[in-house]
């Protein structure tokens, strides 16, 4: 099992979409929110991923075809 570190930049339209819900349940990941902030015009989100490879790569495929930047967290800064 894979874990990854990811920054998720929300744009407003996604705002109404469970979309960190409906990525655990369509590509068979963990997901453990570390931090997040969320207004009514956009909203980003820290998150740690386990899975397989393949899964965590399709996932994030999935979420950069709905318009939400995924960036990955180099060092700890996640883990405070």
């Amino acid at each position: 099992m894979t874990t990854r570190r990811l920054m998720l930049t929300f744009p407003s339209e996604q705002g109404q979409e469970p979309v960190i819900y409906n990525l655990g349940q369509q590509f068979r990941v963990i997901t453990n929110i570390r931090r997040a902030n969320v207004s009514e015009d956009r909203g980003w989100a820290v998150m740690k991923r386990e899975g397989q490879d393949k899964d965590i790569e399709e996932g994030i495929t999935w979420l950069t075809s709905k318009g939400i930047s995924v960036d990955p967290i180099v060092g700890d800064i996640a883990e405070g």
